[in-house]
């Protein structure tokens, strides 16, 4: 197809648009509600996705040494530790760091507990190549020497990981559900605007116009529907991410989670849905028009 006839069949495309201005309408609006469903719900589950592996990656093995080693001993047990395969990094908080911490989390009461009197073990915190594997490193780090406990969060940390896992695997079926939806029902709302033309497209087959010059149109019109259609969502999506990110990051200020930063993530989502508008517009069309050109 030259470049005169494809010009022909986009002119043709937006004249129809205009002509079924109702049918238009009804149109776009399935597009954009079916994708601010969309967009809305793959924001959220990115973002919950990404706060689940902050949470995840905070996850630590903090092993407790033995307040009788000595210090040769402690540096044997950091090189057993470090030589685990599943482990990424090794920390080192002393007794002194631990009373702290405490004391800043529970009160100055503790600081009584200040030197000989601290009851505290020296820690090493182990972070693990994958969040999932730190039990695994728990129970290894447990059989070692000089090792008086182990602590990564027990029963809590495994109902973590399942609670993630399982948000992540419903999120993703509730996504294709939502993007199988839409393709059903702006398909069905462009097989009523087609519908409405049928008269139209026996005509030009009786003249002898061949089913891909009349197809053409069509999927063009669809393309521009589903791409006018998605418009409105990614509005509405940027608009909205921009204004609560600064809100809720005000409230994630000084702990370790954090949304998606706008750029580029709103980037994607744009693509993303402009994608998914002219692909379901122009499929809508291509699916809708197969029974209307058997003359």
């Amino acid at each position: 197809m030259n470049i005169k006839t494809m010009w022909r069949h986009i002119k043709e495309s937006f004249k129809s648009i205009k002509r079924n201005g109702w049918m238009s309408i009804a149109a776009v609006s399935a597009v954009a509600v079916t994708l601010l469903l969309v967009g809305s719900f793959i924001a959220i589950l990115m973002n919950a996705n990404k706060l689940a592996t902050d949470i995840e990656e905070d996850v630590s093995v903090r092993v407790y040494i033995d307040l009788a080693a000595e210090e040769e001993d402690r540096i044997q047990l950091e090189e057993d530790l470090a030589a685990l395969d599943e482990v990424e990094s090794i920390g080192f908080s002393s007794r002194a760091e631990e009373l702290d911490n405490v004391i800043g989390s529970y009160g100055d009461e503790f600081g009584l507990f200040e030197g000989d009197d601290n009851p505290l073990y020296d820690v090493f915190v182990l972070n693990t190549t994958s969040p999932e594997l730190t039990a695994d490193v728990a129970n290894q780090a447990e059989d070692m020497n000089y090792v008086a406990g182990v602590n990564y969060g027990g029963a809590t940390a495994d109902r973590l990981f399942y609670i993630m896992d399982t948000v992540r695997n419903v999120g993703a079926i509730i996504i294709i559900a939502l993007i199988f939806t839409a393709v059903f029902l702006i398909a069905n709302t462009i097989r009523i605007t087609i519908f409405s033309r049928s008269t139209e497209i026996e005509i030009m087959k009786l003249v002898g116009a061949t089913n891909w010059f009349i197809r053409w149109p069509f999927l063009i019109e669809g393309a521009l529907i589903g791409f006018i259609g998605a418009l409105i969502p990614v509005g509405i999506i940027s608009y909205v991410y921009l204004r609560g990110f600064d809100t809720i990051m005000r409230y994630l200020s000084g702990t370790y989670f954090a949304l998606l930063p706008p750029q580029p993530f709103l980037y994607y989502i744009i693509a993303l849905l402009l994608g998914i508008g002219v692909v379901i517009g122009s499929l809508g069309s291509s699916l809708s028009i197969r029974r209307f050109l058997k003359v």
